[in-house]
């Protein structure tokens, strides 16, 4: 059995699983991505990591603005995949797509199945302090993340990792496990396993007014709110109407109140213990260590970080 795979991912996670299904000799007939993007000031636009990998590798791509459209369900159908390979694509992929490829549609889902459906898995993950973490592979169905489960790999959650470095762990694992996946789909040996709808739990968009830190939270939920959104879109606090996002933190044994600066190495008080700043960047700078950051900017003890 040979697969004539069409490919659908946008971010840096979906690369490797394209880059690894290129190298296993699968045949790509074509890749989606999402549509270059306008930076922030509007002075350039970002093509997708997935589009830069296909223009490097010559591999024949598209972005359309528009997926659920008869004129882009012609261009797929005549496509002719059997198969199609979801990896953080970012667009809600039509039911009459869904129906189009023989083997369907497999996903890559950054977590362990049905817990933490949705658009931020990892972020989730962090952020409640789960145990385990992990990435599922799945066959797609019409409701979000709810078909069956081809394979799972779980791993113990490192709280003191950021959402970057998990996420570029999870990228590399899924990519693995979905050569696996296909593989065994090859040999006809793999079974599906219905999710159970009782125990999913959703893991909604991050919000921009989440964003900020609250320090009176314990120290423990701080890190993991920082940790979690580090290094994009990033936790924050402001002093003198200026915004510092802070990218990676450490627990510490000092006590204050919360919200203050208790030392001079970036200590600041919380609900419950304090958190000592490791790594931060000032708006339009690049990111530095506390150390590198405190000789061009002054904190000084008992300053109240807002």
């Amino acid at each position: 059995m040979s697969f004539n795979i069409v490919f659908m991912g946008t971010p840096k996670f979906s690369v490797p699983t394209l880059d690894l299904l290129l190298k296993n000799k699968f045949n790509i007939i074509k890749v989606y991505t999402q549509p270059p993007k306008k930076s922030k000031r509007g002075q350039k636009i970002n093509s997708s990591p997935v589009e830069e990998y296909c223009k490097k590798n010559k591999i024949s791509f598209r972005n359309p603005e528009v997926l659920d459209s008869q004129e882009e369900f012609k261009i797929f159908e005549k496509l002719s995949a059997n198969l199609v390979v979801v990896v953080a694509y970012g667009k809600i992929i039509p039911k009459s797509f869904l129906k189009i490829a023989k083997f369907g549609f497999i996903n890559i889902h950054a977590s362990l199945l049905p817990k933490w459906r949705g658009a931020a898995p990892i972020q989730r993950a962090i952020m409640n302090r789960d145990k385990k973490i992990g990435i599922s592979i799945m066959k797609i169905k019409e409701k979000l993340d709810s078909g069956p489960v081809l394979v799972s790999k779980k791993f113990e959650l490192d709280q003191n990792a950021t959402h970057d470095e998990i996420e570029k762990k999870l990228s590399i694992e899924g990519a693995d496990l979905l050569i696996q996946s296909l593989k065994s789909i090859e040999k006809g040996n793999l079974k599906l396993v219905e999710q159970d709808e009782s125990q999913a739990t959703y893991a909604k968009k991050i919000d921009k007014n989440e964003t900020k830190i609250n320090w009176n939270k314990d120290a423990n939920k701080v890190l993991a709110h920082i940790h979690s959104l580090s290094p994009s879109p990033g936790a924050w606090f402001e002093i003198d109407k200026e915004r510092f996002k802070v990218l990676r933190v450490k627990i510490s044994s000092e006590n204050g109140q919360p919200g203050y600066v208790l030392d001079e190495n970036l200590t600041i008080g919380c609900g419950l213990n304090s958190i000592q700043i490791i790594e931060l960047q000032r708006q339009g700078k690049n990111r530095q260590t506390s150390k590198e950051f405190l000789l061009g900017k002054k904190i000084s003890k008992g300053t109240i970080l807002i």
